[in-house]
């Protein structure tokens, strides 16, 4: 149903949005009639909506003697490594990574996963011992969901993919972590029936075991070394990453340049080793707001690239929204979904590989880490536990919750076990648990499936050079104290970008960017809540038709929505995530109904 807050205005009608369903394989048997079969196998049908000549050539290889199948999407790193350690000629390898994969298999099996670097989801068939195994990269840049009952598995990319093999019911503890996160925290989706694969593990049917072949952990080194000596080291990290992740010499580049430390760094570092055109991209979201221009302009300057600016306006904002949403996989109620969006149409117009610099915070020790070490030396003033500060420090609806649940929602969920708490009361030094949380949750939950979305949604290659697997894995090698101290950030970031391994590197970006204070991103929707969207957002979220309605009560969203009490000017994040989870339960729930027709 579509409801009167999408009814004849200007912007894309939930009912006009479309998006293109990806791959998808059966574990299980299936109807030998059914539509899109590119491949099957006794216990095994692999299912695309394209030519089975393009898929059979991207995206499935059998290896050399034909055991293994690998489905998938993946782009390595190493690739020319890999070829030698098989003895292959890197000029002769004419077929896919995936290709290159699956003889690797052959080779080495399960072992051979310590050799890839780079991003991937994949799906490989043993047809001998008819085992299927799902496996996902170490840091979360691809994604692998499957469905959790019925004779039949079925698995996919893109959750969206799976909605004709799912029920309709949410995960009404999946519901309880978005609200307080803006994002689906672990292995859980908002579709109860659904999982997704976690990082760095490989999950087996049919016996369903779960085995990690990577783990996220603290194992700091050098610890008398000074800070020059583990920048040095970050700095040739970041030095051969970045040139990796370049496209061909002869194309052009894009960066999404914020003018903060970590875009800037990474434009700094593209443009020093990229010689065809370098884009950057930037936004601002109108007059009547504050913007960071000055910065990413200075930036864009200094390194001489082709700068572009986007205005984002408030009709955008709205109108665009549906869209957006329709492109996620779980709902993420980050207000910068929208101009992630908008801005990667814009890089297409330029380029088609662009690099951004997520990832700095949750690596080298961002400012929103504070909250939390302030408690850890406040807790028991502030009786608040580590858990308890935690949920808070996201800023979202963790205090809300139990006015704003269904009382029988409330007592489901109040005493479920929260994903984050293993890693919360670790043995890793304090802050090292906060970034390794963030990397583990926020990065693969919320950033990268964001970026993996949009940049795919806006026809783009999407790149996150301090998300590379061994850039996490040598910020985990770093003392603390050279991360984050005191009201000093990043300093081991800022040490490798301003004087790297020679002087000659010390004018790579200017003062004013590597000094500057951290302020972030911020999207205006406290003031697009009480100027612009306050009656479309009431027509939507109090509608009794609303998706939302079974879930959660309408006094709280009423109070929000006329501001009431808004002491810390925070009801237009609250507001904007629940907008947010609304429009993409409506998307998911049209989607489903369709294609289950």
């Amino acid at each position: 149903m579509l409801f009167d807050a999408f009814k004849n205005r200007k912007y894309p009608k939930i009912e006009s949005i479309k998006t293109n369903p990806t791959w998808r394989v059966a574990w299980g048997t299936v109807d030998e009639n059914y539509e899109d079969i590119v491949w099957r196998d006794e216990k095994i049908s692999v299912i695309v909506p394209c030519t089975a000549s393009e898929f059979l050539t991207e995206k499935l290889a059998i290896s050399s003697g034909g055991r293994f199948v690998v489905v998938g999407d993946i782009w390595l790193t190493n690739q020319v490594q890999l070829l030698q350690k098989l003895g292959i000629e890197p000029d002769s390898f004419q077929r896919s990574s995936l290709q290159l994969v699956a003889n690797l298999w052959e080779r080495w099996g399960f072992e051979c996963l310590h050799q890839l670097v780079g991003m991937f989801a994949l799906v490989i068939w043993d047809r001998e011992r008819q085992v299927l195994k799902l496996v996902r990269d170490r840091i979360g840049v691809r994604t692998l969901y499957y469905t959790t009952t019925g004779s039949v598995r079925w698995i996919a990319p893109q959750l969206r993919t799976l909605s004709p093999h799912r029920s309709s019911d949410l995960d009404l503890v999946a519901l309880r972590d978005y609200l307080c996160c803006a994002f689906v925290p672990g292995e859980r989706t908002l579709w109860e029936q659904v999982r997704e694969l976690r990082p760095g593990t490989v999950l087996e049917f049919p016996d369903h075991k779960v085995e990690a072949y990577w783990q996220l952990q603290e194992q700091i080194v050098a610890v008398d070394q000074p800070l020059a000596w583990h920048g040095d080291r970050l700095r040739e990290l970041l030095d051969q990453v970045v040139q990796e992740y370049l496209p061909p010499a002869n194309e052009p580049v894009g960066v999404f340049l914020s003018g903060g430390l970590d875009s800037s760094c990474i434009t700094a570092l593209v443009t020093k080793f990229h010689k065809a055109p370098v884009h950057t991209f930037s936004i601002h979201f109108g007059s009547e707001c504050p913007n960071e221009l000055d910065f990413s302009s200075l930036v864009a300057s200094h390194c001489q690239t082709q700068h572009h600016i986007l205005e984002i306006t408030f009709k955008d904002m709205w109108e665009r929204l549906p869209e957006t949403m329709a492109y996620l996989d779980d709902p993420i109620g980050d207000p910068l979904t929208v101009p992630n969006l908008l801005l990667g149409r814009l890089a297409r117009e330029s380029v088609e590989v662009v690099l951004n610099g997520e990832g700095g915070d949750p690596c080298f020790g961002g400012p929103k880490n504070q909250p939390m070490l302030i408690n850890s030396l406040y807790g028991s003033v502030t009786n608040q536990d580590a858990l308890q500060a935690y949920l808070i420090s996201f800023q979202k609806c963790a205090v809300d919750l139990p006015q704003l649940l269904k009382p029988e929602v409330w007592t489901a969920v109040q005493t479920a076990p929260w994903v984050f708490e293993e890693d919360l009361y670790s043995q890793a030094s304090y802050l090292n648990r906060l970034m390794a949380m963030n990397i583990k949750f926020k990065g693969a939950d919320q950033i990268l499936t964001k970026v993996s979305n949009l940049t795919q949604a806006a026809l783009l290659h999407g790149r996150s050079p301090l998300f590379d697997q061994r850039v996490v894995d040598l910020s985990m090698e770093i003392p603390p104290e050279y991360k984050l101290s005191g009201v000093e950030e990043k300093a081991v970031l800022k040490q490798a970008i301003t004087y790297g391994t020679s002087p000659t590197n010390a004018d790579i970006l200017p003062e004013a960017i590597i000094h500057r204070p951290k302020s972030g991103m911020m999207v205006p929707v406290q003031l697009g809540f009480r100027k612009y969207w306050q009656q479309e957002a009431k027509d939507l979220l109090l509608n009794r038709n609303a998706a939302i309605t079974p879930y959660l009560n309408q006094l709280p969203i009423r109070n929000w929505l006329n501001y009431q009490g808004d002491t810390w000017s925070r009801y237009g994040v609250k507001l904007w995530l629940l907008v947010s989870l609304e429009i993409w339960l409506q998307v998911n729930q049209k989607c489903s109904s369709e294609s289950k027709k």
